[in-house]
């Protein structure tokens, strides 16, 4: 007797085609459609995350190592300041200017020099309460050291302009300035360059920022009507960039206008239609790993993963941009110094973890009335203890505000 004849007979009745079919060999059968459909499941299951880890991999693929500059900073790591405190994490975030690479060339001839064309510190507090992003003038004047060059010769120390660090000795040349500068010890490095941020705006559909008065700059590629403008890559390029058309010309007022762009920035990346949704994310994720140099630490997606992770609750009002308090350079007004005693309260809170605080400057026609950035005045005669508050603007900020 067949498996499907065995057991068929129910009150001495064979089932037919109007008949309820019960007993073993349904039961059987039943198993063989479940086993089948466990199958298909399981290979559903496999192809999802075989697909999975082919994402993970493509994505953790494109992030650079920069081994160089991890070697260089290990030849100084005795004179490098020492973290005091435990989770807290400084992370310096360079915009190169290069022009290698597709789409480049357009903003000026590849001479196979980089330049720092945006410089940020980022301090991420140790309870992963607030982040506070620290812009650092080009246009600075500090004590750059002997740096190593990429064909191996070394530069004489020198004071000089800040960007000069990176023309000269790359990554591992700024964070040592820096390092110098501040007394903060920089535990990662990241470095950007145009196409990678063009690219990442473009993959979140653009970023909305607001302009109180039309533009038409030839040079920087805009010509955007007034009021609330959403901007993609090529736009927002043009936008963090521009001095003729935007502002006073100032590196001042451009420094300003990147830091209510990131502002904005932070806005769009948070929202539930970007992080929910893995047809948009994957295009961001792809566009922004693809464009990074980072620590050798840092360059995986699980690294960018552990940091970024604690990141997501920061409420936009805790996500802060100032500038480092400075003042025009006594021997070159077209140059920045340290004001004094000013960033060294900065320095000071950053370095120990103490919370820093940010109000927004009273805003004139597409630019600040104070520099951004500088201690906010206090009346005379006022106790200095309180903590400082500088000039600059948080990503909780409206962009029309």
């Amino acid at each position: 007797m067949s498996d499907d004849d065995a057991g068929t007979s129910f009150g001495g009745l064979t089932p037919g085609a109007g008949a309820s079919a019960t007993g073993d060999g349904l039961r059987r059968r039943r198993r063989r459609r479940l086993g089948r459909a466990g199958i298909a499941a399981a290979v559903l299951v496999v192809g999802a995350a075989g697909a999975g880890w082919a994402v993970y991999a493509k994505l953790d693929g494109n992030i650079t190592a920069d081994e160089a500059a991890a070697a260089e900073l290990a030849r100084y790591e005795k004179e490098r300041p020492t973290a005091l405190v435990r989770g807290a994490r400084n992370v310096l975030v360079i915009g190169s200017d290069s022009r290698s690479g597709d789409g480049n060339g357009r903003y000026g001839r590849d001479d196979g020099t980089e330049r720092s064309d945006t410089t940020i510190l980022l301090h991420l507090a140790a309870g992963r309460d607030s982040a506070t992003a620290v812009s650092l003038p080009r246009d600075l004047m500090v004590d750059v050291p002997g740096c190593r060059r990429p064909d191996g010769s070394r530069t004489a120390p020198a004071f000089e302009q800040f960007n000069h660090a990176f023309e000269a000795g790359g990554s591992a040349c700024t964070v040592r300035t820096v390092e110098k500068l501040t007394g903060i010890r920089v535990d990662h490095h990241v470095v950007v360059d145009f196409q990678g941020f063009k690219e990442m705006i473009d993959a979140l559909d653009g970023v909305e920022v607001c302009l109180r008065k039309p533009v038409d700059d030839e040079d920087a590629g805009l010509r955007l009507p007034a009021g609330r403008v959403t901007l993609d890559g090529e736009q927002a390029l043009g936008y963090v960039r521009a001095r003729k058309s935007l502002g006073d010309g100032s590196d001042t007022d451009r420094m300003d206008r990147q830091q209510r762009f990131l502002g904005a920035l932070v806005n769009k990346v948070q929202s539930n239609d970007v992080l929910l949704n893995p047809v948009k994310l994957y295009p961001v994720l792809d566009a922004a790993t693809s464009s990074l140099t980072t620590d050798p630490e840092l360059a995986s997606l699980r690294s960018l993963y552990d940091l970024a992770r604690g990141l997501r609750d920061i409420p936009t009002a805790r996500v802060q941009f100032l500038t480092v308090p400075r003042e025009s350079y006594a021997g070159d007004p077209n140059r920045d110094q340290l004001a004094r005693p000013g960033a060294e309260k900065l320095f000071t809170r950053l370095r120990t973890d103490e919370p820093v605080t940010v109000e927004a400057a009273a805003e004139a026609e597409n630019g600040a009335d104070t520099p951004a950035g500088s201690a906010a005045p206090r009346a005379p005669g006022a106790d200095d203890s309180p903590a400082p508050t500088f000039s600059g603007n948080t990503a909780a900020q409206d962009v029309c505000g």
